[in-house]
């Protein structure tokens, strides 16, 4: 007969598994909550990329750069909350400027298009491989690095001495090679042929365009009334009140990114904001891990879903799975004058404006959500 002390031990397990169901004892379900890892393994890098993703869809543009003006005037709203939560995001690179102002756990960029994750991938390589800010630059356009740039040198010198540098044909070459190498053959991820191929056309859109490249691509430039800015532009950029806080607006800024990209922790996703699995794996996730959405980056995705059946409604169903907590924020952008805020360059372009994510989660479960006035009603 087993000692008393045993059975009793014995008995309170077999209590718990009945309670629990048919599961063992080393289950996920019975072992403590696990944070998000300092640094993820290219190996789990590369299965949430795969396994969260949707399949490919549209949209009507290559969307290479933004095309918003004043997505740095609400970052000294977000700095106030505390750093550490998770970075939800989509589209190109404007993420890393609200990246490195908000430093998170980790960021998250969703978008529709295959092609959006493979430029991700491209700026991840070019980061890694960059030993500053001017050598990212030198990169990502295939210009060679111009003498007599320093490291406290501003974006507005940075892009001023790369001006004048003619392109190299040559110099292409040997990045998109690298490029492969460093995501095939450092970290180890599985691209197709069709994904090379798509990587090669959106680095040559970058070589072509150089720092004048827009969000309607090569040769879509002209900043002003109607026109889209460029690459360059964008990055001299202020938040309104004479700071740069773009992502190359420092070495500082540029480093930060750089870590982040080192350790894995910028994860590319394909995904319909409507779709019913890669939000829903996201959220998921960060519930196993303990962690929260500080921020959420929708830019103008709401204005399409509200002209896309109940697509709306079906994002915000996925929205309410995500973890959040009382200071979790929707950062947007707004376009064709539905509100005005704010005024860069001269001209209007779009606003970008905050709301908060439990608010707007009470709004639509109660009715009160219903288009997307309603949602830029809450914004501001």
């Amino acid at each position: 007969m087993l000692p008393i002390r045993r059975r009793i031990v014995l008995a309170s397990a077999a209590a718990l598994v009945a309670f629990l169901g048919p599961l063992s004892l080393t289950s996920s379900r019975l072992v403590a909550t696990e944070l998000i890892p300092s640094q993820l393994s290219d190996e789990a890098f590369w299965n949430m990329v795969t396994e969260f993703s949707e399949p490919n869809g549209y949209f009507r543009a290559d969307n290479f750069v933004s095309n918003e003006t004043t997505f740095q005037y609400v970052i000294r709203e977000l700095k106030k909350v505390t750093p550490g939560g998770v970075y939800l995001g989509v589209g190109p690179d404007q993420n890393f400027t609200y990246v490195v102002a908000m430093r998170p756990k980790i960021a998250i960029i969703f978008d529709i298009r295959r092609q959006n994750m493979l430029q991700h991938l491209m700026y991840k390589a070019l980061i890694e491989m960059s030993s500053d800010r001017a050598d990212f630059i030198s990169r990502l356009f295939s210009r060679k690095r111009p003498e007599g740039l320093e490291l406290n040198s501003s974006a507005s010198q940075l892009f001023l001495m790369f001006e004048n540098v003619p392109t190299d044909r040559e110099f292409f070459l040997e990045n998109l090679q690298a490029i492969k190498k460093q995501l095939e053959q450092r970290h180890g991820f599985k691209l197709s042929a069709e994904d090379e191929g798509i990587l090669e056309y959106i680095y040559r859109a970058f070589f072509a365009g150089g720092p004048d490249l827009t969000y309607n691509g090569v040769g879509g430039g002209g900043f002003g009334r109607g026109r889209m800015p460029s690459y360059a532009d964008l990055m001299q950029m202020t938040d309104g009140e004479g700071q740069n806080r773009s992502y190359l607006g420092s070495e500082e800024n540029f480093k930060i990114l750089q870590d982040l990209e080192n350790k894995n922790l910028i994860v590319p996703i394909v995904a319909d904001f409507a779709g019913p699995k890669a939000i829903r794996a996201v959220a998921a996730y960060l519930k196993d891990h303990d962690a929260h959405v500080t921020a959420f980056y929708v830019s103008n995705v709401e204005q399409y879903l509200f002209q896309q059946n109940d697509d709306w409604s079906k994002f915000y169903r996925n929205v309410q799975l995500l973890p959040v907590d009382a200071t979790s924020t929707f950062i947007r952008s707004v376009f064709n004058g539905i509100t005005v805020n704010y005024q860069a360059n001269g001209f209007m372009r779009s606003a970008s404006v905050l709301s908060s994510i439990p608010g707007l989660i009470e709004a639509f479960d109660s009715g009160e959500l219903k288009t997307y006035y309603d949602v830029i009603q809450m914004s501001k």
